[in-house]
């Protein structure tokens, strides 16, 4: 490299602070959740400040895993525009595969908690569960959410996202940056709108996360969704502001194949979501009337 000319394709990155950084900020904002979801677990001490706060407490690592994103996309926009070869291309979809598949296992530890817990509420070899539930599912006592109201509103806003995404990528192929812009935002836009109602579907929600065993698992694996939905409509609009300054052709556009790719699987879990959880695991209980 003495004389300024590369003699390979791949991209070698200089030292970078934002993977360590991003590791301290992950671990602060699972302890935060930890402690929000168990204030006990440092004693009657903490306890008493963390009942204070809520769960607030998830603030500084969520601001600050947020920052690390903008840092480190930033840097890496950056390098996309000098060093992203075929080759660097390539390997950066690999990657992208594989990290969604990890995600695919992330939700998988979920339903299996779910099913496992609708499927077996009434097992003779768990008398504890059976105790705790009323030997039924959903446990006694709890009034469901209406899976053909908000739930199922959320569903056509999402699988109407899909093809806005689709029509999004189809017109960077063709070089077309009008339709490119008006298909990112209009993605955006439903990813907001998502967000939204189910946010309002929290707040009117007819149970807490920690009444039961089917409020917990409700609550994590749609607020998981939820927060992986919040993420991939900031990941599109980092790119809507991109394909607004030309920064994407039809041969140089990974930035938007990621996030187009990470859309459509978080589409895929809401319909899992959906059937499991909304619809199939609600079961014969009585629906909740607001």
């Amino acid at each position: 490299m003495s004389d300024g000319v590369p003699k390979h394709p791949y991209h070698l990155v200089d030292p970078s602070p934002w993977p360590a950084l991003g590791a301290v900020a992950a671990f602060i904002l699972a302890f935060g959740a930890a402690l929000a979801m168990h204030p006990d677990l440092l004693g009657k001490e903490v306890e008493i400040m963390v009942k204070v706060v809520n769960w607030w407490i998830v603030a500084p690592g969520f601001l600050l895993v947020l920052a690390v994103m903008y840092w480190w996309w930033s840097d890496v926009i950056v390098e996309s525009r000098k060093y992203h070869t075929a080759v660097v291309q390539l390997g950066l979809r690999y990657g992208m595969i594989l990290f969604i598949a990890s995600e695919v296992l992330f939700f998988a530890a979920f339903f299996w908690a779910f099913f496992d817990a609708s499927i077996y509420h009434s097992s003779p070899e768990m008398p504890g569960r059976m105790e705790a539930d009323g030997g039924m599912w959903p446990p006694k006592g709890i009034h469901v959410i209406a899976p053909f109201d908000l739930p199922f509103m959320n569903t056509l806003i999402l699988l109407l996202s899909g093809t806005t995404v689709t029509w999004a990528h189809h017109a960077i192929l063709e070089g077309n940056k009008r339709d490119a812009v008006r298909g990112l935002l209009a993605t955006v836009i439903l990813g907001a709108c998502f967000t939204g109602i189910q946010l309002f579907e929290y707040a009117h929600a007819p149970f807490g996360f920690s009444d039961n065993i089917y409020t917990s698992t409700f609550f994590m694996a749609t607020g998981f969704h939820g927060f992986h939905v919040f993420v991939g409509t900031t990941f599109l609009l980092i790119c809507l502001f991109r394909a607004m300054k030309g920064q994407f052709t039809p041969k140089q556009h990974f930035g938007f194949e990621a996030a187009a790719w990470y859309w459509h699987f978080v589409d895929v879990v809401w319909l899992f979501l959906f059937i499991c959880v909304y619809w199939w695991g609600a079961g014969n209980a009585p629906i909740a009337h607001h």
